[in-house]
């Protein structure tokens, strides 16, 4: 069924963004001098916003948060095992991090974006939502991970909150373009009753 196989991808795809996302933050972006400020993790995980505000599009809140919860049960559990160091301090805060970043964050864009839907403006929903989750989500992050640990973190919290509003700009392109088929969706959903996954 379309429904289900939506709900699906969406669930998949959440999880597989945060699993790349949390192994790239890793890494410093090491180009134009910006290895200080920005990781490559900047770049993947604002498309967790862009999964959330369409998957609150075509199922509404309860649904999309449902989405969040697999997220985060796909993604940063498995990120907790598969590439957390148990006896390095900084790992173990970062897997915490991640995770309660992700929650809250995620969370907020769902009820924010909800709150919005109705907007003549289409654009509004989905950039403030995603705009406010990356705020919260970005100083949650850095904060709990880097707090008093020596590493200059509030540079680095910058440069990925600059990247995800520049990020968060350009999924309004693929949001705007997906939009016409996940209104069909949420149609279909409302034709036939269909309230649950």
């Amino acid at each position: 069924m379309k429904i289900n196989k939506l709900f699906l991808i969406l669930s998949f795809l959440m999880g597989l963004v945060v699993i790349v996302s949390n192994y790239l933050v890793q890494f410093p972006f090491r180009h134009y001098g910006l290895d200080k400020i920005l990781t490559y993790g900047a770049f993947s995980y604002p498309i967790t916003f862009l999964i959330t505000d369409l998957a609150n599009r075509a199922f509404g809140k309860t649904i999309a948060k449902k989405i969040v919860y697999i997220g985060f049960i796909l993604g940063v559990l498995l990120t907790l095992f598969i590439s957390t160091n148990f006896s390095d301090l900084i790992s173990i805060r970062i897997a915490i991090g991640s995770g309660v970043a992700f929650f809250v964050s995620q969370n907020l864009d769902v009820s924010i974006f909800d709150k919005l839907r109705n907007n003549r403006l289409w654009y509004v929903a989905p950039f403030t939502s995603s705009g406010v989750g990356s705020i919260v989500d970005t100083f949650l992050f850095f904060s709990i991970s880097f707090y008093k640990t020596g590493i200059n973190w509030v540079p680095l919290a910058f440069g990925d909150l600059c990247v995800k509003f520049i990020i968060a700009l350009v999924m309004l392109i693929p949001f705007r373009i997906l939009l016409s088929k996940i209104s069909d969706v949420s149609k279909y959903r409302v034709k036939t009753g269909l309230n649950k996954i």
